[in-house]
């Protein structure tokens, strides 16, 4: 089955996003080779903190086939100055005997979930981790999204964060919740790589979205988290920005890759 872009065509993506962001002062390196036409490290300069050659690096930013160890992505992090997240990421990717993870066509949850989620006061919704929208409370209806109004298809968390300007009106700190959220969504895109439907959401988004290719672009990789959001309720009467801790429950009664994002109030 193909993968769209195979592992180590992202391992080397990866890689080049995260030395653009390097600057040389921030390794040590002064007044090295010139005068620079593009943003960060150049591949020489990562090889040399790496320990690694020049050749070889820019082999692994390729994407070519290469039985690199973990010795040496090791001293490659290190060079980077990834995150204790962008490492694990790294290692995702490198790892050659990860096997390959294929998301299960989690469209229907287990029999009391719904129920669960509508018995619950704060506002909720369960998805999965392509961001498909699969059961919701009233609260999450009225005050987060207007989900019974979305036809099914269009249900997609990322779908809805950037493509409803209404939303993006509601939504006081847009762009930092829209970054967090494209981090999360990159590292299961990653993690399910045999999953065609995320190679599907990124070309549609990339298509009609240009804030959504731009942040993709980043490379930013992260985990759920309590995150924060503003938001105005969904017909905006009040006028009233009510502010939300985001926390998420994962793999709802062994459920892999099921989530239930649950907004509760904070005073503010």
């Amino acid at each position: 089955m193909s993968t769209g872009v195979s592992r180590n065509k992202r391992l080397g993506e990866f890689l080049k996003s995260r030395r653009s962001r390097i600057q040389p002062e921030q390794v040590g390196l002064t007044g090295s080779y010139g005068q620079r036409r593009t943003p960060g490290l150049r591949r020489e300069e990562v090889a040399v903190l790496a320990g690694v050659s020049a050749t070889y690096y820019t082999w692994l930013e390729q994407g070519r086939e290469l039985a690199a160890s973990r010795e040496v992505m090791v001293s490659i992090a290190n060079a980077l100055q990834l995150t204790l997240e962008e490492k694990d990421h790294l290692f995702h990717l490198w790892d050659p005997n990860a096997e390959h993870e294929f998301l299960a066509s989690y469209s229907q949850l287990e029999p009391g979930w719904e129920s669960i989620i509508g018995q619950l006061t704060y506002p909720s919704f369960i998805t999965n981790e392509r961001s498909e929208v699969l059961a919701w409370n009233e609260a999450a209806n009225t005050k987060l999204f207007n989900f019974s109004s979305m036809h099914v298809h269009d249900r997609l968390m990322m779908r809805i964060l950037f493509l409803d300007t209404t939303l993006r009106e509601r939504m006081h700190n847009w762009e930092e919740f829209a970054r967090h959220s494209v981090a999360v969504f990159r590292t299961y895109y990653d993690k399910y790589q045999v999953d065609p439907e995320f190679t599907k959401i990124v070309k549609q988004l990339s298509e009609e979205s240009v804030d959504f290719q731009t942040i993709w672009n980043l490379h930013q990789v992260g985990l759920k988290q309590v995150n924060r959001v503003q938001l105005e309720t969904t017909d905006r009467t009040d006028g009233i920005v009510y502010t939300y801790d985001i926390f998420s429950m994962n793999n709802l009664n062994s459920q892999s890759g099921i989530h239930c994002c649950i907004y509760v109030p904070v005073a503010v």
